[in-house]
């Protein structure tokens, strides 16, 4: 059928293209998503609609229909979480030179070039890293270009993983590697953190988040780092940069590669959006030759006492190598750098020092007002950053008591495990009442 909007719709230009692929039909596309996945059924869609202000009222109402996490009392995290934003942050990523701006180049594109420059290296001091690269979609994606630059870099095909990182991280992980990057999963301990492993010469990595998917920080990184060492393999580790205020940086303790989400600096919980990844090594040009995505340096120009912005290694990038690229690289997320660069030259060390006090202060109080309130608390023992989980007879049961009372109580991890998020929005009023409410609802 012939769509007035849709390129190429008509039947002759679409058997044509089908035939330039070696697809019988369109359905041949779509073979490998499973049937559990397919609709099967025409989408859900209103009467066309004859103006423009029926067409607004008609979304209006739609929107109505969200709760958003500053509407009621939210201890939503894994994944997206509930920071405060400070103002100069909207107010510099809304700048139209910021926000609309796609590629450039950095004689047409200096500003931009160099806030995305400032943001890496506040990063990499962060980090304790040098090299930092320009936001990848998100901390999925990121860390599977790190374990991914890690098979590269050993010239080999296996990576142990945690098995206390999230169900999502999983799926993306299994999607982004799955095809040539075996990925071998290891024990949770009693603890929370990651069990006893065992690695040979066949791993490319051992890739270890911390905070982990249960908040719980990660403490054998050292010994990890040795372990994967002495097999030839890389440490790749996963670190939230709000936590390196007060946590060590995964590079302190042997990380070869350190990658994750900067959503925490300065992004709002979006609907699924503002999310951006990073990826950070040492200065080792066989390691850095494996980074897929741009990267911006500092050089001085032809006039002296002047410098200038802009693409460091370029000949490596799928953007001058094209099919011949390691890995694909498309739209980055530069405009979350920018951002993070903002609330990171705001915070400076002491504000990230402090911020982190608050949430680890603040994280353990819930911990032990929610196991005052009947929850059982699991590996109360470990130390927490942001998150911990709860375990109740009922997840929904408790989850329903708690939107009676405008509260969002956190994420159901299973039948009877809540994952808990505070950070320094939460006071110890919000706490409280959490902690009353849980008490009713276990009650």
């Amino acid at each position: 059928m012939t769509h007035p909007y849709i390129p190429n719709a008509e039947p002759g230009v679409r058997a044509e293209m089908l035939a330039a692929v070696g697809a019988a039909s369109v359905e041949d596309l779509y073979a490998d998503i499973p049937e559990g996945l397919r609709l099967r059924r025409p989408l859900d869609l209103p009467a066309p609609l004859a103006s423009e202000q029926e067409l607004v009222a008609h979304m209006r109402a739609l929107l109505a229909r969200n709760v958003d996490t500053t509407q009621v009392l939210s201890f939503l995290g894994h994944g997206c979480y509930p920071h405060h934003v400070p103002a100069v942050c909207d107010e510099v990523n809304g700048r139209s030179e910021f926000l609309t701006a796609y590629a450039g180049e950095p004689y047409e594109d200096h500003g931009r070039f160099q806030a995305i420059f400032e943001y890496v290296s506040m990063m990499a001091e962060l980090l304790e890293m040098d090299v930092v690269n320009v936001p990848t979609y998100d901390g999925h994606q990121a860390a599977g270009t790190a374990i991914r630059m890690a098979a590269r870099y050993t010239g080999r095909s296996r990576a142990l993983v945690s098995g206390a990182v999230s169900a999502d991280r999983m799926s993306k992980l299994r999607d982004f590697l799955g095809h040539d990057i075996d990925l071998v999963v290891a024990p949770v301990g009693p603890d929370g953190e990651i069990g006893e492993v065992e690695i040979d010469e066949t791993y490319a990595a051992i890739y270890l988040e911390t905070p982990n998917v249960y908040g719980v920080v990660e403490t054998r990184g050292r010994e990890l780092a040795d372990l994967a060492h002495a097999a030839g393999a890389l440490l790749v580790v996963s670190a939230d940069p709000i936590s390196l205020g007060v946590l060590a940086p995964p590079a302190s303790y042997g990380a070869d590669i350190a990658c994750g989400d900067i959503q925490s600096l300065g992004m709002h919980q979006n609907y699924g959006g503002g999310q951006a990844g990073y990826i950070a090594t040492r200065d080792e040009e066989r390691l850095v030759a494996e980074f897929p995505s741009r990267l911006f340096g500092i050089a001085p120009t032809t006039v002296p006492g002047e410098y200038g912005f802009g693409d460091v290694f370029y000949d490596r990038t799928s953007f001058a190598l094209r099919e011949e690229g390691k890995e694909w690289v498309g739209t980055a997320a530069a405009l979350w750098g920018i951002t993070a660069g903002v609330y990171l030259a705001l915070m400076g060390p002491q504000g990230m020092r402090e911020i982190g006090e608050t949430i680890l202060a603040r994280t353990r109080y819930a911990m032990d007002r929610l196991a005052e309130a009947g929850a059982t608390v699991p590996h109360s023992g470990s130390v927490h950053f942001r998150e911990f989980t709860i375990e109740v007879p009922s997840c929904d049961a408790l989850l329903a008591v708690l939107r009676e009372h405008g509260i969002l109580g956190g994420v159901r991890l299973d039948d009877r495990t809540l994952l808990v998020c505070v950070t320094e929005l939460h006071s110890k009023d919000d706490i409280d009442r959490l902690a009353a409410a849980v008490r009713e609802g276990l009650a």
